[in-house]
């Protein structure tokens, strides 16, 4: 995807991090967004509206630590602004950066948080094209899933990404996963990360557990106080209009509905960013079907290969476990 660049910087000890999506812009460029859940965290999205302008920003960044972590999009611009990027407005150089956060405050040092000097290290590590494993990177370093039962029955989130690719058309997907809700594979049912039992040996059915206790959840030990989302980017070399991308995002979310349950609740800010290189034309319906795909394959890529922090297991811990049972 030479259409972007995308770079990463954490703090492993302090358990934080961001991510950042800089577009390598051409006059075709467009950007949308679509905020989903009842408790966001975002900065300039606003000008993703189809209403407004620019018709495309110059840099998307995804962040760790809560609202204090915007502080990190400083550094972003400070990057686009020395190499000329942004618009020019009465000789002054304005780079435009959206950005999403998740709260992560609640695993490592809740002091650490994502500032300028880390979204400026993150385009550098863009421009230097450096390699990354999803899973414990960037935005996702400080992910967590499954919380509805409580932190101490979480299980660690993370980072994931992937491209689908038909001719000469692409569609990516870059996913912090930090929600409230268990990770299900849409197609066996099976969940891939969530909630603990109470021995902490299996994953539970959070929704039954739920519904099986609708008249005090609260009494079920069910947890739903904030400091949860699912934020990503979806990345295409498709040709569309600006309202078409926001269209795009919308849809990206049908990858969530899928992948996330519960999903979209109140104390979820689930934002999904959408930038088009508008190169290749491409039918909106494809476009669709290549998105949540992506956005799918994403979201199991950054449980499937997030490693146990702070205090708390990974999926694959618990699938070890239950293989050592049945040995």
């Amino acid at each position: 995807m030479d259409d972007f660049s995308i770079g990463h910087a954490h703090d492993e000890k302090g358990l934080t991090g961001c991510t950042v999506i800089i577009c390598n812009k051409n006059d075709n460029f467009v950007s949308g967004m679509d905020v989903r859940g009842g408790l966001p965290g975002t900065r300039n999205t606003d000008l993703m509206s189809p209403m407004n302008d620019p018709q495309c920003c110059d840099a998307i960044l995804l962040s760790g630590g809560s609202y204090y972590g915007m502080e990190a999009a400083s550094g972003v611009e400070k990057y686009l602004e020395e190499r000329d990027m942004g618009a020019e407005v009465r000789g002054i150089r304005i780079p435009a950066v959206a950005e999403a956060i998740i709260f992560d405050l609640a695993l490592g040092d809740s002091k650490s948080r994502p500032d300028a000097e880390m979204g400026y290290r993150a385009c550098l590590n863009a421009e230097n094209k450096l390699p990354w494993k999803d899973g414990n990177t960037g935005a996702g370093m400080g992910a967590s899933v499954g919380k509805l039962a409580g932190m101490e029955r979480a299980v660690k989130g993370g980072l994931g990404s992937c491209c689908i690719k038909a001719g000469d058309l692409y569609v990516g997907a870059v996913v912090a996963v930090n929600a409230v809700g268990n990770i299900v594979d849409p197609y066996s049912g099976r969940i891939l990360a969530g909630s603990l039992s109470e021995d902490k040996r299996d994953f539970v059915d959070i929704e039954d557990i739920i519904i099986r206790n609708y008249a005090d959840t609260e009494k079920a030990g069910i947890q739903n106080d904030g400091g949860n989302t699912t934020i990503g980017t979806v990345l295409t070399n498709a040709k569309i209009s600006k309202a078409q991308a926001a269209k795009i995002s919308s849809l990206a979310h049908d990858g969530l509905a899928r992948m996330i349950r519960p999903v979209h609740t109140m104390s979820d800010g689930d934002t999904i960013f959408t930038v088009a290189a508008g190169k290749v034309e491409a039918e909106l319906l494809v476009l669709e079907v290549m998105t949540v795909k992506a956005v799918e394959q994403a979201i199991a890529s950054a449980v499937s290969c997030a490693r146990g922090k702070g205090g708390l297991p990974c999926a694959e811990d618990i699938a070890a476990m239950s293989l050592r049972e049945i040995s």
